[in-house]
């Protein structure tokens, strides 16, 4: 996912560099939608090394599975979907190209809406995992630490409108995020390998 907000197209397309803006978008997108089920694999094996009787850890996987359909969502409706559109309305007659513009529009405000609900879902997932991980004191506290702290920030900030999932806002979600599954990965590697 990192990979995907680095390389994203940014701002408006001029004519010109529709086809490299198409291909940007379609690629990126596909990248992320293949990365899905590795990055379900990674929460499972977290969630399974988590779990307690309290079961914050599979809750926070349901919840973070949730994360992951409504993130597909808007990379099928920014990468799939959306370099359609910009195709047609480029290819439109003036007659017809503001109906383009609002279609177009309207699958931004879907990409948009399924992304705050991955950056809430995936947040929530974080500080259930979190929670579980000072509980039990199966990883490091640090990261219970900064996941509880991380999580609420990013569900406030989603919901202040502060944290807009823009290509600048959610990529710096996935960032956050990104550190603390990272971290998480090398704790577990350590862990099995002790």
């Amino acid at each position: 996912m990192i990979i995907t907000m680095a390389f994203h197209p940014r701002g408006p397309v001029v004519p010109g560099e529709v086809d490299s803006v198409v291909r940007s978008l379609i690629v990126v997108h596909s990248l992320a939608l293949a990365s899905l089920p590795v990055v379900f694999l990674g929460t499972w094996g977290l969630s399974r090394r988590l779990a307690a009787a309290d079961r914050l850890a599979i809750i926070g996987l349901v919840l973070y599975a949730c994360a992951l359909v409504a993130v597909m969502n808007a990379a099928v409706f920014d990468g799939l979907v959306a370099p359609n559109l910009i195709r047609k309305i480029v290819a439109a007659t003036p007659e017809t190209r503001e109906g383009w513009r609002t279609v177009f529009n309207y699958n931004f405000q879907l990409n948009q809406a399924f992304a705050r609900l991955y950056a809430v879902a995936s947040s929530l997932a974080i500080v259930l995992w979190s929670a579980s991980i000072l509980r039990g004191g199966a990883l490091n506290r640090g990261l219970g630490i900064y996941g509880l702290v991380l999580g609420p920030i990013t569900v406030v900030g989603v919901f202040s409108g502060r944290l807009s999932p823009d290509v600048h806002g959610f990529g710096l979600i996935i960032l956050a995020q990104a550190l603390w599954f990272v971290v998480a990965g090398a704790m577990l590697c350590r862990v099995r390998n002790a």
